[in-house]
């Protein structure tokens, strides 16, 4: 079996899809996991545009929304920094990858906030605020963001490991599959 087929870019839309309109505390979604996977493993045609079908995809059942563009541009970056994490791999790499996605996200997407409602007053400490409340959402993203990427690049890897090698490494336990 080719592991090219079990990432099949239909496949990896339609896992992100189901898992973002299951019920889930808000922001522990597998999106920006999905983009960075998507960079550093997806061939590089389909790389960025993966992560953004699925979001929108799933945005056609979950409703659109004003900040649309900034949480759109949060996730094609996060799939930028997959593409440079593709030569970069390493769990200490993919970790700061994940921690850098979260915080660009919360970065980006609070400011589009921000700057397409009425909640907060235009100025400065209006954006503070902005940030400020969007604190626990934070906490979520982080949550959400690391477990997923560890779910899908060691996933990934634990399978690559078993089909190409045929064994599976646990320190000095070596399995023969």
């Amino acid at each position: 079996m080719q592991l090219r087929k079990l990432l099949n870019p239909a496949l990896i839309i339609v896992f992100a899809v189901f898992m973002r309109l299951l019920p889930h505390p808000a922001n522990v979604a597998p999106i920006a996991a999905m983009a960075l996977f998507g960079g550093a493993y997806l061939n590089k045609k389909y790389a960025l545009i993966v992560p953004l079908i699925a979001l929108f995809i799933s945005d056609i059942f979950l409703g659109f929304y004003a900040s649309m563009p900034y949480v759109y541009g949060s996730f094609l970056v996060t799939g930028l920094i997959g593409i440079w994490l593709r030569n970069h791999k390493n769990v200490p790499n993919v970790i700061l990858a994940s921690l850098s996605s979260s915080v660009l996200f919360f970065l980006i997407t609070n400011f589009g906030f921000f700057l397409t409602n009425d909640l907060y007053p235009r100025t400065f400490a209006g954006q503070m605020e902005a940030y400020t409340m969007a604190l626990p959402f934070f906490r979520n993203t982080l949550v959400g963001d690391l477990g997923y990427v560890g779910f899908f690049f060691g996933g990934y890897e634990l399978v690559r490991l078993v089909i190409v090698h045929g064994k599976f490494r646990l320190s000095k336990l070596h399995l023969k599959i």
